[in-house]
């Protein structure tokens, strides 16, 4: 009997969580990686996802090591970039930020990066970048304070969740739909299977990969 590896998300996400477990992976583990998510000067979009989900799997990676049990443990991390351009926008935590990203995306496309990164023991690391263009229609300005009124927008990249009232405002997406929620599921699905990781396997005896 094949025993699975035990999976650790380094993240808190209830949306990346939801979206593992849509494909039939639940994680054993959370393990959330408290970083400085600043962006460093002159960096752009895509490297700025591709350095703090790096940067999270090694954290993850450091603290799982110091705990006997996980030290054995597939580590899976992302982190998502809501861009215009050149210029990031925030994970709106004030009505005043979600207002300003909402009126800067009315009516304009934006680009959403994730990057995953996966560790596996021995230090294994394993990394991709995935672009999707989203473009929202004109907002009104009701339609703005009704979706603050919301309170969806609260610790949202871009001050918006896609996944709930805000897809509405798109008017077109090309790319991976659940990479603008959070977490791209066929990347991350390839990453897991490439370093040992059965990611599909359970689905026909969910029994025979039990941990």
């Amino acid at each position: 009997m094949k025993i699975r590896p035990t999976l650790i998300l380094a993240s808190g996400s209830p949306r990346r969580l939801a979206l593992l477990q849509q494909i039939g992976i639940d994680p054993d583990k959370l393990l959330p990686a408290d970083i400085d998510e600043s962006q460093h000067r002159g960096e752009s979009p895509r490297a700025l996802a591709t350095r703090l989900a790096r940067t999270k799997a090694e954290v993850a990676r450091r603290d799982a090591d110091r705990l006997e049990r996980w030290g054995d443990a597939v580590i899976l991390a992302a982190d998502t970039v809501v861009a215009v351009g050149r210029r990031v926008l925030p994970k709106a935590e004030t009505s005043d930020q979600a207002d300003a990203c909402l009126q800067l995306l009315s009516g304009r496309a934006h680009r959403v990066y994730t990057s995953i990164c996966v560790s596996a023991p021995k230090g294994v690391f394993r990394q991709r970048v995935i672009e999707s263009r989203v473009r929202f229609k004109r907002l009104s300005r009701q339609e703005i304070r009704d979706y603050l009124a919301s309170g969806e927008w609260r610790g949202k990249a871009g001050g918006y969740a896609i996944q709930g009232l805000a897809g509405s405002f798109v008017a077109k997406l090309v790319g991976s739909y659940p990479n603008v929620v959070g977490l791209p599921l066929y990347e991350t699905a390839t990453l897991l299977s490439g370093v040992g990781y059965p990611a599909t396997a359970h689905w026909a005896d969910p029994a025979a990969l039990s941990a």
